[in-house]
C-alpha cells in the first residue's frame, strides 16, 4: 500500500560567466535568472519528498501490524487504524506545502514568457521556446499527479475508517484495497509522465544556455539525484 515513487527535481545550474562582452543584463541573462530562481522556489518541493516518504513508510508499518492482528484484537486494530488516519492527514499537510512551492516556481517560470518573445536569434528563441513548452507540460503533469495522489489519500483514510467497524465485510474490504491499488497505479502512471517532463526540461534549459552563449556550470544539484535514488 506504501507509493513507492520518485519525483525528479530541477537541476540548479551555477553560472560562471555570462555573454562575456555585454555591459548591460541581456535578455538571456533576464531569462537565467528567472529560470534558476524557479528551480530555488522547488527547494520545498525536495524537502517535502523526503519528509513525505517517511510518512509513506510509517504508515505501510502500521499497515502491516493491522492484517498481522485478529479480530479479537479489535481495539488494537482500531488504535493503530486511528495513528494511520493521522499519518494521512499529515501526509496531505506536505502535499499541500509541495503544490505550493510547485505553484511559486511556476509564477516565476511564467515570467520568462514575455522575454522569450523578445529573443532575436532565431535559433536561441526556438530554443527557448521549446524548453518553455516542456516546462509547462511539466508543470500541468504534476497537477494531474498531485489530483491522483490526493484521490489515494481519500481511499487509504477510507480504509483506515473501515478497520474500524467490527462488523465490517471480507468482501467489502478486499474490492476498497483494489481501488486503492487501481488508484496508487494511477499516481505511478503520472509520476512517471512527471519524471520523464522534467529530465526533458532539465536537457533542453542546459541546450538553450549553450546555444544562447550562457556559460555555465553543469554541476547539478548534489540531492537531486542521490536523494531520488534512495527513495
Amino acid at each position: 500500500m506504501i507509493l513507492k515513487k520518485t519525483k525528479q527535481l530541477l537541476v540548479m545550474i551555477g553560472i560562471i560567466v555570462v555573454l562575456s562582452g555585454c555591459n548591460s543584463e541581456t535578455i538571456e541573462e533576464k531569462m537565467y535568472t528567472h529560470l534558476e530562481e524557479a528551480v530555488r522556489l522547488e527547494a520545498e518541493f525536495e524537502k517535502q519528498q523526503n519528509e513525505i516518504t517517511e510518512l509513506e513508510r510509517k504508515e505501510q508499518q502500521i499497515y502491516s501490524q493491522i492484517i498481522d492482528l485478529d479480530m479479537d484484537e479489535f481495539d488494537q486494530i482500531t488504535e493503530l487504524s486511528q495513528e494511520a488516519i493521522q499519518i494521512i492527514g499529515e501526509r496531505a499537510e506536505l502535499i499541500d506545502l509541495e503544490k505550493e512551492s510547485i505553484d511559486s516556481s511556476e509564477s516565476e517560470f511564467k515570467e520568462t514568457e514575455g522575454l522569450i518573445k523578445e529573443i532575436k536569434d532565431e535559433e536561441v528563441k526556438a530554443k527557448a521556446e521549446e524548453m518553455f513548452e516542456v516546462m509547462e507540460e511539466r508543470y500541468r503533469s504534476y497537477d494531474q499527479l498531485n489530483e491522483a495522489y490526493i484521490v489515494s489519500l481519500d481511499l487509504e483514510k477510507k480504509l483506515y475508517e473501515m478497520l474500524q467497524q467490527e462488523d465490517l465485510e471480507q468482501d467489502e474490504l478486499t474490492e476498497h484495497i483494489n481501488n486503492i491499488n487501481e488508484s496508487y497505479q494511477e499516481v505511478l502512471e503520472a509520476n512517471e509522465q512527471f519524471n520523464e517532463f522534467t529530465v526533458e526540461y532539465n536537457n533542453l534549459k542546459k541546450e538553450f544556455y549553450e546555444i544562447a552563449g550562457i556559460e555555465v556550470d553543469f554541476e547539478e544539484n548534489p540531492t537531486s539525484d542521490e536523494e531520488n535514488d534512495n527513495k
